[in-house]
């Protein structure tokens, strides 16, 4: 099982990015797929999640800003970041997760700074 992520980046208060995690070697479709992040110092928390359904669920601190999305033919999950704030600075991690089966990508780091 593969994860990769890309699209983290610097950008300025204000701007936009876009993630995206592609995945192989689990069938994408069936999968809950979710963006953590992982600030210097704090937790891990979730940032969004999006389940096989296309239901989506999102942290407080990103709603409204944040949009995730999926595309099973592509086998991609997408994070689209819009007002980017400098405490969204941190480590964007991607999972899957169906049952007992948990997998992580190796991060992308969005850095949000002038």
């Amino acid at each position: 099982v593969l994860l990769v992520e890309s699209g983290g980046g610097l950008v300025q208060p204000g701007g936009s990015l876009r993630l995206s995690c592609a995945a192989s070697g689990i069938i994408f479709s069936i999968y809950t797929m979710g963006w953590y992040r992982q600030a210097p110092g704090k937790q891990r928390e979730l940032v969004a999640s999006i389940a096989s359904g296309g239901s989506t669920a999102y942290a407080d601190s990103v709603k409204g800003r944040f949009t995730i999305s999926r595309d099973n033919a592509k086998n991609t999950v997408y994070l689209q970041m819009n007002s980017l704030k400098p405490e969204d600075t941190a480590v964007y991690s991607c999972n899957a997760k169906k049952r007992l089966n948990d997998y992580w990508g190796q991060g992308t780091q969005v850095a949000v700074s002038t």
